[in-house]
C-alpha cells in the first residue's frame, strides 16, 4: 500500500495541474471505485462536474482536493491506485475513474484513476472544522485552511507535519500496551507509516517490533522519532519505494528508495550495519523485517 512518501509524491505532482483547475467532465468507468462515496449525498459526477479544484491536500495515506463549492474531492489510493496526469485522449489501462480539468496556465488535461485491484476509491465528501484549530492538512504552496473531509478527520497527524503534537503521540504510545510496530501503524496515533517505513524505522532505531509501546523510556521515544523523520524524508527525496508498476507518480515513473531499504524485503541479505543475516517474522498477516542481533528484544532495556 502507498505510504505517506508515495502520497506526498502524488500530491506534489498533481498540485500545479490541479489548483485552480475546473472540472470539466467526470466519467465513472467503474463504479466499484465509488464505494467510498456516500450516494445519499447525491451523484458523484453531479456533484463534482463545474467545482473548481483549490488546492491538493495530504494527511498521513489520505489525499484530497477541496472544491469551490465547500466539499471535498477524497481519494485512497488503497493497494494499487495510481493517479496519471494525462494528455486529453491518453487513456491507461485499468482507469476506473477520469477527470477532466481545465486549467487557466496548463489548458486541458485529464486525470485518470487507476487501480488494478480496486480497493481505493474516490468520494465528495463534506468538510469539519479540524479539532485543533490547525490545518487540515500539507498543501504545499496553496493555502491551507483549518478544514478536513469528515472520512479523514479521524486520522492522526503525520509526523511530518508541523502541527503534529509529540506530547499527544508519547501519552498514546504510553496508554499502548501492544508491541511498538502495532502502535506506529495505528493511524489514529500517528499517520502515514505502513509496513515498509515501519520496519526500516525500527532497523534504524534499532528496536524490535514486539518491544512493548508503553515501555518505551522518553529518550528512546525521541530517537524513535527522529528515526521516523529521517525514513520518511530521505524516501521523499528518492520519489517513495517502488517494487513492481503499482506505485508510479503522476507520470507514471517509479520511485528508488527500494535500492536505500535496509530491513523491509532484505530477508538473507546481511544487515548494513552489523553484517547478521536479516529475517523475517510473521506478523498481523504480514511479515516484520529485522535484524536478529541489531534487534533484540531482550536487550532492549534502555
Amino acid at each position: 500500500m502507498p505510504e505517506l512518501p508515495e502520497v506526498e509524491v502524488v500530491r506534489a505532482g498533481l498540485e500545479p495541474a490541479v489548483t485552480g483547475a475546473l472540472v470539466t467532465g467526470v466519467e465513472v468507468i467503474d463504479p466499484r471505485s465509488l464505494k467510498r462515496h456516500a450516494h445519499s449525498r447525491g451523484d458523484f459526477e453531479g456533484l463534482l462536474r463545474g467545482q473548481r479544484i483549490t488546492a491538493a491536500a495530504r494527511r498521513g495515506k489520505f489525499l484530497w482536493f477541496p472544491l469551490e463549492g465547500g466539499d471535498a474531492l477524497v481519494t485512497h489510493l488503497g493497494m494499487s491506485g495510481q493517479m496519471l496526469l494525462r494528455e486529453p485522449g491518453r487513456d491507461d489501462r485499468l482507469t476506473r475513474i477520469r477527470l477532466s480539468i481545465e486549467h487557466p496556465d496548463h489548458g486541458e488535461l485529464w486525470i485518470n484513476f487507476v487501480d488494478q485491484r480496486i480497493f481505493g476509491g474516490m468520494a465528495i465528501d463534506t468538510v469539519l472544522d479540524t479539532a485543533d484549530g490547525g490545518p487540515g492538512g500539507f498543501t504545499g504552496s496553496a493555502p491551507a485552511h483549518a478544514r478536513i473531509p469528515s472520512q479523514v478527520a479521524h486520522i492522526a497527524r503525520d509526523p511530518l507535519d508541523p502541527y503534529f503534537d509529540e506530547a499527544a503521540f508519547r501519552a498514546g504510545l504510553a496508554r499502548r500496551g501492544t508491541g511498538i510496530k502495532r502502535a506506529l501503524l495505528d493511524q489514529t496515533l500517528i499517520s502515514g507509516i505502513g509496513n515498509i517505513y515501519a520496519d526500516e524505522v525500527l532497523w534504524l532505531a534499532r528496536l524490535h517490533y514486539d518491544r512493548p509501546a508503553k515501555l518505551l523510556p522518553r529518550a528512546r521515544v525521541s530517537e524513535l522519532l527522529e528515526g521516523i523523520r529521517t525514513v520518511l524524508r530521505r524516501a521523499l527525496a528518492e520519489g517513495g519505494t517502488s517494487f513492481d508498476a503499482q506505485y508510479v507518480n503522476v507520470n507514471g515513473n517509479s520511485g528508488y528508495f527500494a535500492h536505500s531499504l535496509n530491513a523491509y524485503g532484505q530477508q538473507g541479505t546481511p544487515c548494513p550495519r552489523c553484517g547478521t543475516e536479516i529475517v523475517r517474522e510473521s506478523f498481523m498477516n504480514r511479515g516484520s523485517h529485522l535484524c536478529p542481533r541489531c534487534q533484540q528484544i531482550e536487550r532492549q532495556i534502555r
